[in-house]
């Protein structure tokens, strides 16, 4: 029996997109490791995150609602006999990491910490933003607080851009106190990785005026990711936070990851792509068609040979640009997952007995 994500999220299978937003919206708050603790919490996180990414997916969700998680995840050329006849659909697999669902939804993978104590006793922060090319219509603005203890260190090339206000620059402010940074993680695709993008997000932060006075502020960072940055690349903007009475500003750290991505996996200038075959193509050949990140197709040609678990096919140039020399690229790797049938009739395994090499 396959897995019900309908009612992993306590839904009905008829339930409608804003209802599907506001059952994981609402678990996923619940069980959020940072702040739900009890045992088999972080596994329910993680189902619910693989049950949304599902159902809120039409495609995925038409192909669930016929086939089941078997049908899902078999895909068009999985060999399952009840598998989807979509020639365009690739079968699915959770990319397993919560977190990143969880971020591309509310646009911070950790808030927990300052969200909850959000205007409790000591709390002084107003800052939240969201990413111009996520869900605007359900935007999620957040308290944030300092610097994740333990998280990214400085190993990652960092990239800074100073827009302090003028207040930040006036006399004695180099004596003054800063509050840490302000760190988020910034979500992006391979494609953007690939060509480059500008992701603007707005900020509300807390100004220290001149008469001592407290004012909200609006505003929009512009980022400019190059093509081949690394997971891991920080760009700061310095003293863009909010403002503590006597302190200068904190920075914003913004710290690029990957979006799970539903066919390739970024190996530093690599990608891998994992072509799912049936035994029978395994050991008699096969021609496949090989996505690529440009939106083209690669035809390989695999006729003449067997082709073994362990085998990865290198094609060169077709991966994502080097960070230091973007006019050249890293490979595209394809592995092979080869799926068994399930039974064999005594027939078949006679044949295979007499035929294949001991």
């Amino acid at each position: 029996m396959g897995k019900d994500y309908y009612k992993m999220l306590g839904i009905a299978r008829g339930a409608s997109d804003d209802e599907i937003k506001k059952a994981y919206r609402k678990l996923a708050l619940k069980y959020h490791p940072d702040k739900n603790k009890n045992s088999g919490a972080e596994e329910k996180f993680k189902e619910i995150a693989e049950a949304y990414e599902v159902l809120s997916d039409k495609k995925k969700r038409d192909i669930f609602d016929k086939y089941g998680e078997e049908g899902l995840k078999g895909g068009s050329s999985g060999g399952s006999s009840s598998g989807p006849n979509d020639p365009g659909f690739t079968s699915y697999t959770f990319h397993g990491d919560p977190r990143a669902t969880f971020a591309q939804f509310f646009g911070s993978a950790s808030p927990f910490q300052t969200f909850f104590d959000f205007g409790g006793q000591g709390s002084n922060r107003i800052f939240g933003f969201h990413d111009d090319d996520m869900d605007v219509d359900d935007p999620f603005h957040l308290g944030m607080g300092p610097a994740r203890p333990g998280g990214p260190g400085g190993a990652f090339r960092s990239h800074s851009f100073n827009f302090a206000g003028s207040n930040a620059n006036r006399g004695g402010s180099k004596d003054r106190a800063q509050d840490p940074p302000i760190e988020h993680d910034l979500y992006v695709t391979l494609e953007d990785i690939t060509r480059g993008c500008t992701k603007k997000m707005k900020i509300s932060r807390r100004v220290v005026q001149a008469d001592g006075s407290v004012k909200k502020e609006d505003k929009v960072l512009t980022i400019n990711v190059k093509p081949g940055w690394k997971a891991g690349t920080k760009i700061t903007f310095q003293k863009e936070g909010d403002q503590g009475r006597g302190k200068v500003p904190a920075d914003i750290v913004f710290i690029i990851r990957d979006k799970p991505h539903p066919l390739f996996r970024r190996e530093g200038s690599d990608v891998r792509y994992t072509c799912k075959l049936s035994l029978k193509q395994a050991l008699c050949g096969t021609v496949i068609e090989v996505p690529t990140l440009s939106g083209e197709k690669i035809t390989l040609n695999l006729s003449r040979e067997i082709v073994k678990p362990n085998l990865v096919k290198r094609i060169q140039g077709h991966g994502l640009p080097f960070p230091k020399e973007p006019s050249r690229k890293g490979d595209l790797l394809v592995a092979f997952d080869i799926k068994f049938p399930e039974t064999l009739t005594q027939s078949a395994k006679d044949i295979l007995y007499d035929t294949l090499p001991n």
